[in-house]
């Protein structure tokens, strides 16, 4: 190969920016992602009141409407207050910081079972594959905020409570993504020659197998950050998911769902714009990896 033919060779992370770059949508989606993070991470020093600290809450702050000025007139509300007194816009950060997190972990965790069950049930294959399989098919065929509801049901509320219920319920979308890129992966020659050096199973799959599945894995992980997130604001506006002292955008949502015919709609309105923009700039950046890690779409 000349130097000038390797030199327009890209790497995985050059492609990824070329493509961003040439999409403003995705590119803006992408933009608006890093802020809501940044926001989340740094929200002790964006808002004015921590607005689960009951020393910071005044009942007589309570309902305020949008641009109003708290009681003692320290505080601005932006967004206006809740029927507690908490500044919306300060629960919308916070709440923000819960969601992310609870995405994120749960996405993580699923991801790692699924992807050792599908790489073990691909490369052992015959009952092994069988099994997890089946396990797969039965789950799948449920719908996962049932799952996730009888799960919450049995154990409770509480944060560690919900990311394993969401770990149960996603798991086996990555079992199934994994194992069907395994299996085409197992009938290549560089899986044989492993075999014939005499290499460890696990060495085998996780030094050779793995990494060549590890793209439909990506975009099916960022795909699945925004549908726990959505999933874990559903089980909180139903009253099964977090407990009224460990916020979350959906709960937010349910807090102020019963005003809303009294007029007072910022109290649900402005989280669940958040959420909405959230998940929608999460399934943006998501969409645009999908396009780039796939061979079959690129020109």
């Amino acid at each position: 190969m000349s130097q000038a033919q390797s030199s327009t060779i890209e790497s995985p992370t050059q492609r990824i920016w070329r493509t961003f770059s040439c999409d403003y949508i995705a590119l803006g989606g992408l933009c608006v992602l890093s802020v809501l993070i940044l926001a989340a991470l740094f929200a002790p020093f964006l808002v004015p009141q921590n607005p689960y600290d009951l020393a910071q809450l005044n009942i007589l702050d309570a309902r305020l409407p949008p641009g109003a000025f708290s009681f003692d007139e320290k505080i601005y509300y932006l967004l206006g207050t809740d029927d507690q007194g908490r500044d919306i816009y300060s629960a919308i950060i916070y709440g923000m910081r819960i969601s992310l997190g609870v995405g994120l972990v749960s996405t993580l965790g699923a991801l790692m079972t699924g992807t050792i069950l599908g790489l073990t049930a691909a490369y052992l294959g015959n009952k092994a594959d069988s099994l997890v399989m089946r396990i797969v098919d039965i789950q799948l065929s449920f719908p996962a905020i049932l799952i996730a509801l009888i799960l919450l049901a049995v154990f409770g509320q509480g944060l560690g409570k919900i990311i394993i219920a969401l770990i149960t319920v996603q798991w086996a979308y990555y079992a199934r993504t994994v194992r069907s890129a395994a299996l085409v992966e197992m009938g290549k020659e560089y899986i044989e020659a492993a075999r014939c050096l005499g290499l460890g199973h696990s060495r085998i799959i996780f030094n050779h197998l793995l990494p060549n599945c590890v793209a439909p894995l990506i975009v099916v992980a960022a795909m699945q950050i925004a549908a726990a997130i959505a999933l874990e604001a559903t089980l909180s506006f139903l009253g099964l998911g977090l407990p009224i002292t460990e916020p979350s955008l959906g709960l937010l949502i349910s807090n102020g769902y019963s005003y809303l015919m009294s007029g007072k709609y910022w109290i649900s309105f402005y989280p669940g714009l958040a959420l909405l923009v959230m998940i929608v700039s999460i399934n943006l950046v998501a969409d645009r990896l999908r396009d780039t890690l796939n061979p079959k779409l690129q020109k």
